[in-house]
C-alpha cells in the first residue's frame, strides 16, 4: 500500500520522528529521545505508552504476523514544547524485534510512533503507593512527577543491584531493594519489602506493575493482610517468563 493511502487511513493516529539521543542510563535501561517535525497534538496522561512501528502493518508480513509490527514503550517524558518524547527502554535478556530495535537505535534514525494509549495512570487519593521492579519504574517516574511535590507517596522499587536503579522523582524517594541474582518471577525480595511497608492505612491508591505473578501476589497481600479494597489497587503486568504481548 502506498504511503499516501497509509496516511489517509492512519495519519491521525501516528507521527514521524527522528531519534536524537540513544544512550545507556543504567546497565539495563536505555534512553531514547524522539523529536518530531511538528507539535504533538495527541492527549497524554503520565503512565501511558506509545507503540513504535517496527514493520509496516499493511505489508504482507505485517498482515500475516500483526504482533510483530509494533512494540509498546511507556512515555518517560513529553517535552514541554510537545515536540519530543523521551523513552526509557528496559533491555531485558532476549532477542525479540523490540529489543533489537532498542539496542541498535542511533541518532538520525527515523521512526513512526502511534499515539499514547493505556489506562495505567494515577487517580485522586489521600496518598499513593507504588510497587514494582525495573520495568515498573519506567512508568512510575512520570506518574510520580505528574502528581506534584505536594502528593504523599509511598512504595518500594526492586532492582537487580544498586547500579541498576533508575533515578525517580519524589521526596521522600521510594524504598529500594535488590535481588542480587534472585528471581524476579514471583519475587520473594519484593514481597518481603512490601510486607515491611509502613503505610498510613488503606484509603490510598496503589499502583502495582512489573512481572505478572508478582503483581498478583502483591495485590493479594494488600487485600488480605492490609485490608485494602481491591478497587483501590491498579495492576499492570508488563511481562512474565515465556509470554509476550502483556501490554
Amino acid at each position: 500500500m502506498s504511503r499516501t493511502m497509509r496516511d489517509r487511513l492512519f495519519g491521525k493516529y501516528a507521527m514521524e520522528a527522528a531519534i536524537t539521543v540513544a544512550e545507556q542510563v543504567t546497565p539495563a535501561i536505555r534512553r531514547i529521545r524522539l523529536e518530531t517535525d511538528q507539535p504533538i497534538a495527541f492527549p497524554y496522561t503520565p503512565g501511558q505508552h506509545v507503540r513504535i512501528q517496527l514493520k509496516d502493518p499493511l505489508s504482507a508480513a505485517g498482515i500475516l504476523r500483526p504482533a510483530d509490527t509494533l512494540r509498546t514503550y511507556t512515555i518517560w517524558d513529553l517535552d514541554a514544547g510537545r515536540r519530543a518524547i523521551e523513552l526509557r527502554v528496559h533491555l531485558y535478556p532476549g532477542d525479540g524485534i523490540g529489543l533489537r530495535w532498542a539496542r541498535a537505535a542511533r541518532p538520525g534514525d527515523r521512526v513512526t510512533f502511534w499515539w499514547p494509549q493505556g489506562d495505567f495512570f494515577t487517580r485522586e487519593a489521600d496518598f499513593h503507593v507504588f510497587i514494582g521492579e525495573e520495568t515498573a519504574g519506567v512508568a512510575f517516574g512520570p506518574m510520580i512527577r505528574g502528581l506534584g511535590a505536594s502528593a504523599e507517596v509511598h512504595g518500594v522499587l526492586e532492582g537487580e543491584t544498586p547500579e541498576h536503579d533508575l533515578p525517580l522523582p519524589g521526596t521522600p524517594p521510594l524504598r529500594r531493594v535488590h535481588r542480587h541474582g534472585a528471581p524476579a518471577f514471583a519475587s520473594p525480595v519484593l514481597l518481603a519489602a512490601v510486607a515491611e511497608l509502613d503505610l498510613p492505612g488503606n484509603a490510598g491508591a496503589a499502583y502495582v506493575a512489573g512481572e505478572a505473578r508478582t503483581c498478583r501476589l502483591v495485590r493479594d497481600f494488600l487485600v488480605r493482610e492490609r485490608n485494602w479494597p481491591r478497587a483501590s489497587i491498579k495492576t499492570k503486568p508488563f511481562w512474565t517468563p515465556g509470554k509476550r504481548g502483556l501490554h
